[in-house]
């Protein structure tokens, strides 16, 4: 019996699904990373990294899932395609700049201001904010400690940050989601996930079928998989990170609106045209 299942398990097909350490993608792929669902002859593996060496990575071709920055996604188009759920976006509300003093956000933009990564969105919405600021690349746990530190002026927070920086006695400057609503309209697309062009058309749509059942299993069970998120909370109150979890895994999350799309080709669109972003965006789902 046992070799008949090392044989079976020697067998299935090894797809790695790739997202970040943090509480709400954790959330998203509660069902698939406990085995709450069945996926025959595949085996899942999931690989936990910062988006900003996920970003590193796709451009490689590196994993056959993975969690990418909207910014990131013209550079890698080609050998990506967008899944058509796993949205992270924010309306009226994203990566936050915050400082270790009150200031303006005139004082703000003569600053060296910490990022998580050059190809986050957080990274590409500051440069469309405030195009002559100075940026310093600091790992996204790392940025709120540097400010306290004094090592860094200002710093644009994502995640669980965009919550808990007032505990460490920082003040919000700007939301930086609010600034780009406020500018058009339209919610902020911050990241999504990808799945590689050179996957066979049907295990790519079972695939992303298993990631949105994933989604949807987690909102049915919310309670559990909330439970089971926490523990990539970075020790955040369970109300703060049913909060956080809630922003960014939601309906919505099971599938982009008409004003999403708009919202990724548009800021992507800005970003081309203001020497930001190399590649004109071509946005490619898998329906």
């Amino acid at each position: 019996m046992s070799a008949r299942k090392s044989t079976a398990a020697d067998a299935a097909r090894l797809i790695r699904i790739a997202h970040s350490p943090d509480s709400d993608d954790a959330f998203m792929f509660y069902a698939l990373a406990t085995n709450k669902l069945r996926a025959p002859g595949l085996r899942l593996e999931h690989i936990l990294s910062d988006i900003e060496t996920l970003n590193r990575k796709a451009l490689e071709g590196e994993y056959e899932i993975t969690a990418i920055s909207f910014h990131a996604y013209p550079r890698l188009q080609e050998r990506y395609r967008l899944l058509a759920h796993g949205g992270s976006v924010g309306f009226a509300y994203g990566p936050m700049i915050v400082a270790a003093r009150p200031m303006n956000m005139d004082e703000v933009k003569k600053l060296t201001i910490a990022i998580a990564g050059e190809l986050t969105t957080s990274a590409l919405v500051l440069q469309l904010f405030a195009p002559e600021c100075k940026t310093r690349v600091v790992p996204f746990d790392q940025i709120i400690p540097a400010i306290v530190a004094g090592e860094v002026e200002a710093g644009v927070l994502i995640h669980e940050g965009q919550l808990t920086y007032s505990s460490a006695g920082l003040h919000k400057v700007l939301d930086l989601g609010k600034w780009w609503q406020e500018l058009t309209g339209l919610p902020l697309p911050l990241g999504g996930n990808a799945i590689r062009r050179d996957l066979e058309p049907a295990l790519a749509r079972q695939l992303s079928h298993l990631l949105k059942e994933s989604i949807q299993y987690a909102l049915d069970h919310r309670d559990q998989a909330l439970a089971y998120a926490l523990q990539f909370a970075r020790d955040m109150d369970p109300a703060l990170a049913d909060q956080f979890v809630s922003m960014y895994v939601n309906e919505r999350t099971l599938g982009y609106g008409p004003d999403d799309r708009m919202a990724i080709q548009t800021l992507l669109t800005m970003g081309y045209e203001r020497g930001l972003i190399p590649a004109a965006p071509k946005l490619d789902f898998l329906e």
